[in-house]
């Protein structure tokens, strides 16, 4: 065989790959663009859902819940980043879906068992941590900021004249569409802690004892964290300390029960050597 045949049989499957790889991306790019379609369709109703919180703290002030258009074309982007947004939760399923359709094939069978769950596991803990960023979150937040109005003081009834003057909310709907949604993304990313230590414990990139030994540099690293993704009220900075550490916690629990698996496994199988893997951790209890 020539090298230009040897060069052509080489490409081959590299062609494949990439006709592959297209037709998913096509597939995955319509599901979001289907999804962002719906989405505008009902953009309204998406926005009452996502004004609630600040609505409720408003009515818990006696204030009426009215959001600004502040330039002419900003319902309009309201309404494009309702869209978008919704339309990659939407056409989540079917891209993840797309994803493992290209990744499965070139996985050995205990592979694909032990990376699916992970796929699954990753949009539920996104949602989770969602839901909390809007339920608990969001509510602490607008009262902190809320909190800082002021009633215009006028020195008499007959008078009327003006000793401080009046701080009243009169927000943008857009700048509150992007506080809220950040705030949404900024905790499902953050929920994500324990689906990527523990599938970085699977591939053996990270291992229960390293987790324990870096717990300082994970607090600073949580506390730095908290103090972005919060508004500078100590509550939801310790709520989101507390939940994120505790995530932590749990994902160095789940990336020890890997470690168990795997020893187990290798023990099995014979390829299991103390003097070389070791053994458990002092502080791991084996029958856990």
């Amino acid at each position: 065989m020539s090298a230009h045949d040897e060069l052509e049989d080489s490409s081959a499957p590299l062609m494949e790959h990439l006709t592959e790889l297209r037709s998913r991306l096509i597939y995955s790019v319509l599901a979001f663009i289907v999804g962002m379609i719906i989405c505008f369709m009902v953009w309204n109703p998406v926005f009452n859902f996502l004004t609630e919180p600040l609505c409720n703290a408003l009515n818990d002030r006696g204030q009426s819940c009215d959001l600004q258009f502040i330039a002419l074309e900003e319902g309009f982007f309201v309404a494009i980043s309702i869209s978008l947004l919704g339309g990659l939760v939407l056409g989540f399923p079917i891209i993840s879906y797309q994803m493992w359709r290209f990744v499965a094939p070139g996985l050995y069978k205990n592979e694909k068992g032990a990376f699916l769950p992970f796929l699954l596991a990753s949009p539920i803990m996104f949602f989770i941590g969602a839901a909390f960023a809007y339920s608990v979150i969001t509510p602490l937040a607008f009262n902190f900021f809320l909190g800082f109005q002021q009633e215009n003081v006028l020195t008499s009834d007959q008078d009327a004249t003006a000793v401080a003057a009046g701080i009243i909310f009169q927000g943008s709907a857009k700048a509150y569409l992007s506080l809220t949604i950040k705030f949404i993304v900024a905790f499902g990313l953050c929920f994500q802690l324990p689906v990527l230590l523990t599938l970085m414990g699977k591939a053996g990139l990270v291992s229960a004892k390293g987790l324990r030994g870096t717990r300082k540099f994970a607090v600073v690293g949580i506390l730095i964290v908290a103090a972005l993704a919060t508004p500078p009220d100590v509550i939801s900075q310790v709520i989101l300390f507390t939940v994120v550490y505790g995530l932590y916690e749990i994902s160095i629990q789940l990336v020890a029960r890997v470690e168990r698996q795997r020893e187990a496994k290798l023990r099995a199988e014979g390829l299991w050597d103390d003097d070389i893997h070791g053994d458990l951790d002092d502080d791991e209890d084996p029958k856990a």
